[in-house]
């Protein structure tokens, strides 16, 4: 598993830098955009972002237990593990990692928003379709890049919410707090999650990747 680990996070590591770039280029397009504005954008993006997830964790877990009778048991195995991983990995990428980059980097207007809780009428039934989804094609192939930069746009704009308008911007602060919030969570939560409820009888005919 480790070096399953290892090879995702290499794998990712020339798509998250790409991310954080083009989060970059958004933040001195966007510096001066209104709060509002930007949580608006932050619930497009952090949407998309855990229904991806959402999909290819579920996906992941389905095909692993290819093997299992299928039935009422393992839906409600892949509708959990789909649920949790995405979610809980979605919030700590897009929301709780950008959250901590707004606190060590002084923003003024720091807030964390828990999509799951603070939407939870609009996300909730949307991973849910997306983990039906994953249970039902279980294809674990999703382009790296859309993925990335989903993912990436979502925590910009967490962070441009905190932004002080009349303030400098620290640019390379929020490049290194990108790069961080997409890299190692998106990797943990689409990978390693899922493999860490397989039995392991299935464990040595996983296909991981997305």
């Amino acid at each position: 598993m480790f070096g399953k680990i290892i090879n995702e996070l290499r794998s990712h590591a020339p798509f998250t830098l790409f991310g954080a770039l083009t989060g970059i280029v958004l933040v001195i397009v966007f510096r001066d955009i209104p709060h509002d504005i930007a949580e608006n954008m932050f619930y497009v993006f952090h949407p998309l972002h855990l229904c991806l997830s959402a999909v290819v964790t579920a996906a992941m877990y389905r095909k692993y237990l290819a093997k299992e009778p299928q039935g009422v048991k393992l839906f409600l195995k892949v509708m959990i593990i789909g649920y949790v991983g995405s979610v809980s990995v979605g919030t700590l990428s897009d929301s709780l990692i950008p959250f901590w980059g707004e606190a060590l980097l002084s923003m003024p207007h720091r807030h964390v928003h828990i999509g799951f809780v603070e939407k939870w009428w609009f996300i909730n039934p949307l991973v849910t379709a997306a983990i039906v989804i994953g249970y039902k094609k279980p294809l674990t192939k999703s382009p790296h890049a859309f993925h990335v930069l989903v993912s990436t746009w979502a925590s910009l704009f967490h962070m441009l919410m905190a932004l002080d308008h009349g303030r400098s911007v620290p640019y390379l602060g929020i490049f290194v707090f990108l790069f961080l919030a997409v890299w190692i969570p998106c990797c943990f939560g689409d990978i390693v999650f899922p493999l860490l409820f397989v039995p392991g009888e299935h464990k040595h005919s996983c296909c991981c990747g997305h």
